[in-house]
C-alpha cells in the first residue's frame, strides 16, 4: 500500500463506523407532498375549466385576487378557496388542488397572501 492511500482507507473505515452506529433513520413528511391529495376528499383535478369545478363544487368560499399576468409569459393565476383545498387555475384552467390542512390538529402553511 501506498503512504497516501493509508489515512484514506482510515477515514473511511472510521466513517463508516460512526455511520452505523447512528440512531436509526426517521423521515418527515414535506408539506408539499402532504397537500398535494387531501384524504378522502374528492378535488377538482388538473384542466378542469373554472365553470367546470364551479358546477361540481359549488361557489368558493373565496376567490382570492388573482396574481400575475405583467408580461405575457407570465400568466395569471387565480385562486379559489374552498373549505378542504384550495384550487389554482392558469387563466381559467386547474393547475393544482392543494389541501388547506390534512387534520384538526395541523399546524399548517401559513395563510395565503391577499
Amino acid at each position: 500500500m501506498s503512504r497516501s492511500f493509508v489515512p484514506v482507507l482510515a477515514a473511511t473505515a472510521l466513517a463508516g463506523a460512526l455511520l452505523s452506529a447512528a440512531a436509526p433513520a426517521s423521515a418527515d413528511t414535506l408539506l408539499v407532498d402532504r397537500t398535494k391529495q387531501p384524504a378522502g376528499v374528492p378535488v377538482p383535478t388538473r384542466g378542469m375549466s373554472m365553470a367546470d369545478v364551479e358546477a361540481r363544487f359549488g361557489a368558493p368560499s373565496e376567490r382570492l385576487d388573482p396574481r400575475g399576468g405583467q408580461k405575457q409569459q407570465w400568466p395569471t393565476i387565480h385562486r379559489w378557496v374552498y373549505p378542504a383545498f384550495t384550487v389554482y387555475f392558469e387563466r381559467n384552467r386547474v393547475i393544482d388542488t392543494v389541501a388547506n390542512r390534512a387534520t384538526a390538529s395541523e399546524v399548517g402553511p401559513k395563510p395565503a397572501i391577499r
